[in-house]
């Protein structure tokens, strides 16, 4: 039947043409990273594009993105952009059948997004971070041209080249097959080449024996740490802290080749350290709790470490830093990380007495990379986007007038002083525990004023004392339980908290945004 023919001829056609987009495509993004393994891993464009995309997404979107996805998110954001290539792709490689040069030239598109990306990213290198995109899109605009003007069947014509034959089915999917081949072997020894960029990094850790602490931690209370099950640990182990920044591949930094600068306003003596100068000086270890300003009421992104690291203010001191409060000129402290992010924290706080550190060391170990190593910095009771810099390699010292670091040029606060929180970690939402006594339990911060009391409420019942475990410091989440008489029906229950003064915790709900969620945990249940 001529109508079948036509319309299988006119299938096969745009599927070859789909598939010419596709490898164009893909050869592209192989070039382009064997191109960023030989220059330099994170200027490859997925990374940079993601990046410029996260940069410029508005606070509102990446909190929705943080509260769906969680610490997959940066997958989630990958994806989505192999995904629009893809899509993109295929249709150049269609519209090539008949426009082979447009085709070809929106390729070229691929180049100066991902240069433009590339060249506005902080941590940018300068023009050379432009030459993956580059490089990649020469090669995807090549293989789209040659590939289409054969994408059709033999005898037919390709519009806008003049020339007119295709190849035969066998003779394209050969063609094809070798262009992906060549392709994924450029992929991988651009990944081979990036990989071994971050061996020095790698063995560098490896190798980093850490000094014992001048001041270590007092022992953890015996009654710190409820015998309840599913309550969270006391201690987070590493592989289960919370890790929410916008790196979309995790710097590698090499401890040797690693430097810490302290400059600015009222720095009299600007200095750079080493990492082994840091190690050679007086060490604290110290138990603190890290809060993400991300984190929902009754969420995920808080957890408790033993930290080793440097006096903050020390370091400052000897650099001429003086706090507002005793005459100096500069009241926001800077933290820049190797790939360009900036956190901005009060200086005052920093050089108040608490446990502000550089951190070289985490629950006994050297920092893991997605934690920051080989130095991040800790400012106990603030929130993590303005004082927990992780790969710090840069203090200045300015004022909250003149600056405005990352977070805060996207309306989140300037000040960021953590809330009192407390959180239901037992019984689960919509959990079915059996009647009788069930222990309700959980967690409560305030980072360095403490908690004084946590209260339950059942229903619309009357407040009621939870028993306290042992206090770690003032800078530690502490752990309440309350055994509570079920009764067959739905119930929700709800926890507060009292910090250190006496405050309690706020009934008020709010988002994270601009400085913190806040509100009471609640979570129904149902005995049948």
């Amino acid at each position: 039947m001529p109508g079948v023919s036509s319309f299988r001829t006119t299938f096969l056609r745009t599927a070859r043409g789909a598939l010419a987009g596709l490898l164009a495509g893909f050869s592209a993004l192989a070039v382009a990273e064997l191109a960023a393994g030989l220059l330099r891993p994170a200027a490859g464009p997925v990374t940079v594009v993601g990046g410029a995309v996260i940069d410029r997404t508005p606070a509102a979107v990446k909190d929705f993105a943080i509260r769906t996805f969680g610490e997959d998110d940066k997958t989630v954001l990958q994806v989505g952009i192999l995904l629009v290539l893809a899509l993109f792709a295929a249709v150049l490689g269609v519209v090539s059948l008949r426009l082979r040069r447009t085709g070809a030239a929106g390729a070229l598109v691929f180049g100066v997004v991902g240069a433009a990306a590339a060249l506005s990213r902080p941590d940018s290198a300068g023009a050379g971070d432009a030459l993956p995109s580059v490089v990649g899109a020469l090669t995807a605009a090549a293989v789209l041209y040659g590939l289409a003007g054969k994408a059709a069947p033999v005898g037919s014509t390709s519009g806008g080249t003049g020339t007119g034959s295709g190849w035969s089915r066998r003779g394209f999917l050969t063609v094809a097959a070798v262009t992906a081949a060549s392709a994924a072997g450029a992929g991988v020894a651009g990944r081979t080449l990036s990989g071994r960029r971050g061996r020095g990094a790698v063995a560098s850790r490896a190798g980093l024996a850490l000094p014992a602490p001048a001041s270590p931690a007092p022992a953890v209370p015996a009654g710190a740490q409820l015998k309840v099950p599913e309550i969270s640990a006391f201690t987070t182990p590493n592989r289960d802290f919370y890790r929410v920044d916008t790196a979309l591949v995790v710097p590698k930094v090499d401890a040797g080749t690693w430097r810490l600068r302290i400059q600015g306003k009222g720095v009299t003596r600007p200095r750079g350290y080493t990492l082994a100068q840091l190690l050679a000086r007086p060490l604290i270890e110290r138990d603190i709790t890290l809060t993400c300003v991300s984190n929902e009421v009754g969420g995920p992104y808080v957890g408790t470490a033993r930290w080793l690291g440097v006096p903050l203010a020390g370091l400052l001191a000897e650099c001429g830093v003086q706090p507002p409060s005793k005459g100096g000129g500069a009241d926001q402290l800077v933290a820049r990380s190797v790939d360009g992010m900036t956190l901005g924290a009060p200086v005052e706080d920093v050089m108040d007495g608490r446990d502000a550190m550089l951190a070289v060391g985490m629950n006994g170990e050297p920092l893991p990379f997605a934690h920051g190593y080989p130095v991040r910095m800790l400012v106990p009771g603030l929130y993590g986007y303005v004082s927990a810099c992780k790969w710090i390699t840069e203090i200045e010292l300015t004022t909250f007038d003149a600056y405005d670091p990352y977070w805060v040029k996207r309306k989140w606060a300037r000040r960021a002083p953590i809330k009192t929180q407390s959180r239901i970690d037992t019984p689960k939402p919509f959990a079915r525990p059996a009647a009788g006594t069930v222990v309700i339990a959980g967690v409560a911060w305030a980072q360095h004023r403490g908690i004084s009391r946590v209260e339950v409420r059942v229903n619309d019942g009357p407040w009621q004392d939870a028993v306290l475990a042992a206090q770690g410091t003032l800078d530690t989440w502490r752990q309440w339980s309350y055994r509570w008489r079920a009764t067959p029906g739905g119930h929700t229950l709800t926890v507060r908290a009292s910090d250190g003064t006496g405050a309690v915790q706020t009934e008020d709900r709010t988002r994270t945004i601009p400085d913190g969620a806040s509100g009471w945990h609640s979570v129904f249940v149902t005995v049948p």
